[in-house]
């Protein structure tokens, strides 16, 4: 390595360094994804172009709810918090017309792959290449929080896929995951609990066997209420199930709704001494899809596009820079590093996690 090498490395190595271990507001992490929504409507809104793609589920008021001429309005209409407290008080990352890129890392450009890479920092093409149900190798931070004495206990996830037990691999990580069409065992459950579990098996479910987001989202919110844990993961699905088949309709009509659910849980957050001031929210998603009324419902290593991904990022630590405009690349690698960075702790796994995004710090 010649000098001039190895001195920028000792500087980004410093510089990772500080960043970790610099002190931070930042208490608490909620991790929120949205399974392949598209960076597209997170920053243009709806596509009226596609929305004559509705099958079984329409919604004859679509365009009345989501199109307006104006972009941003029309952002605004479908997706609300986002455009208001997230983009007034936040970070928003991923709006490709803007010079602001983001993107997935590893290859294979689905699921498993994609989740496996937030939550461990790292792609792995070559274990992590499917969406079986196969137990992952890789320690995810969530389970690297799990053991740091400080959040140990204090780590749960709340999933709507039930491929995620084996993607945090609760068996070896000892993390609460509530995933499924399955009622919710818990001890002494409140009435909200008890409601849930005799509603989540009687109420149609067009997703079979993957769970609806309402119940994922009311699960964990309940969850959240009786066991203030300090690191909660949400992962919802339905954006990415109705875009397999076709369904724009109900793609947007469920985006929106699981912004009404992080508006929720943000104005809930504010209202409570263990959270308010002290917790960040990052959302994202784990891909992308197609560009075009006929790729759209697709993703993976035949559409290449789908490497392209967004992420938002707001709480007491993050400046308010908004919608971040200019050149600039981050990956989804990154987001782990990131999770850590705010707790004031340097994520280290059996790989090398990517470098954490230090414009979020102040």
């Amino acid at each position: 390595m010649t000098p001039k090498l190895l001195l920028a490395s000792l500087l980004l190595f410093l510089f990772h360094f500080s960043a970790a271990q610099k002190k931070t507001k930042t208490e608490n992490i909620i991790l929120i994804t949205l399974d392949g929504f598209r960076w597209q409507e997170v920053f243009t809104g709806a596509d009226s172009s596609f929305m004559k793609q509705q099958t079984f589920l329409k919604d004859p008021n679509l365009k009345e709810k989501f199109w307006r001429s104006n972009q941003e309005e029309r952002r605004k209409a479908l997706l609300p918090f986002m455009w208001t407290t997230l983009a007034t008080q936040g970070q928003l990352y991923g709006n490709r017309a803007l010079g602001s890129k983001v993107d997935v890392s590893n290859n294979q450009l689905f699921s498993y792959p994609g989740y496996n890479e937030i939550l461990t920092g790292s792609a792995d093409n070559e274990r992590i290449h499917s969406n079986d149900k196969i137990y992952n190798p890789n320690t995810t931070v969530l389970e690297f929080l799990n053991n740091q004495q400080r959040f140990k206990g204090k780590v749960a996830a709340f999933t709507s896929w039930d491929v995620f037990p084996y993607i945090i691999n609760d068996k070896r990580s000892g993390i609460y995951v509530s995933t499924g069409v399955q009622e919710v065992k818990t001890t002494n459950p409140t009435d909200v609990e008890k409601m849930l579990n005799k509603m989540i098996l009687s109420v149609p479910n067009p997703l079979e066997d993957v769970r609806l987001d309402a119940f994922t989202f009311y699960y964990g919110l309940e969850y959240l209420k009786k066991n203030k844990p300090k690191v909660l993961y949400f992962s919802f699905d339905e954006t990415d199930d109705f875009a397999h088949r076709g369904e724009y309709g109900a793609y947007l009509n469920s985006a929106n709704y699981t912004d009404k659910f992080i508006s929720e849980l943000w104005t809930y957050l504010q209202s409570e001494t263990q959270y308010k001031n002290k917790t960040t929210l990052i959302i994202t998603s784990d891909h992308g899809r197609g560009d075009n009324t006929e790729t759209w419902t697709d993703h993976g290593q035949g559409v290449p596009v789908a490497s392209q991904i967004w992420m938002t990022i707001i709480g007491p630590d993050t400046p308010p820079l908004g919608e971040v405009k200019g050149e600039s690349q981050y990956y989804q690698n990154q987001l782990a590093s990131t999770l850590t960075m705010l707790l004031g702790i340097e994520y280290k796994n059996e790989k090398k996690p990517g470098p954490p995004i230090s414009s979020i710090l102040k």
